[in-house]
């Protein structure tokens, strides 16, 4: 009889202690939150890749990459399948620092001229470098496939990347090798000068 209390008795603990019961008497805590997502990249370039993409843009990225700092180049850091703007607006988005290599073809592209204005849109700041080409040269020209308000938008960041000051390049006489540190060390100034204002 004692026997058959007692195991009664572990019995209805067992019950009043299933994890179901529990949960009734004591709700259980909230799941803490995910933590931090790190972004995407540090530096995002912005260029045009017919004039610069094997050139300026990759090895600045290539530099950038080796000093341990995460640069986002659509050529290296996105593969066949990814959508443009699935992945770039969202690097844009979340990076530190935005790097625009405006060079003569620069402004005939719909997509150099969207990353810029994002860039601008979202208040990053940006180092323009001029690559072969004058700020006085630069404008937006319609070619009837953007709508008026695209246009506007598209002059209004090349004007904000026009009266930044940057850095400007000649290709045929310049030195690369000086031009790439003295680049590198203008996108580490801005980083260590961003970090110290958070």
């Amino acid at each position: 009889m004692q026997q058959r209390c007692a195991s009664s008795a572990v019995n209805l603990c067992r019950k009043i202690l299933q994890p179901h019961r529990v949960a009734s008497f004591w709700p259980s805590p909230p799941p803490p939150p995910p933590p931090p997502q790190p972004p995407l990249c540090d530096i995002f370039i912005n260029h045009r890749g017919v004039d610069t993409k094997r050139t300026i843009a990759g090895l600045l990225h290539g530099h950038l990459f080796r000093l341990g700092l995460r640069p986002f180049l659509d050529s290296m850091n996105m593969k066949a399948g990814d959508k443009l703007y699935g992945k770039i607006d969202p690097a844009i988005r979340s990076c530190k620092l935005g790097v625009a290599i405006i060079s003569p073809n620069y402004c005939d592209s719909y997509f150099c001229l969207h990353e810029l204005a994002l860039l601008m849109e979202c208040k990053k700041r940006v180092v323009p470098i001029f690559y072969d080409v004058k700020p006085s040269q630069l404008r937006v020209v319609d070619y009837g496939t953007s709508s008026a308000e695209e246009l506007e938008r598209f002059s209004w960041a090349l004007e904000e990347a026009k009266y930044t000051v940057g850095l400007t390049f000649d290709s045929l006489q310049g030195d690369w090798s000086g031009f790439l540190n003295c680049a590198t060390d203008a996108v580490i100034k801005n980083l260590v000068e961003l970090e110290d204002a958070n």
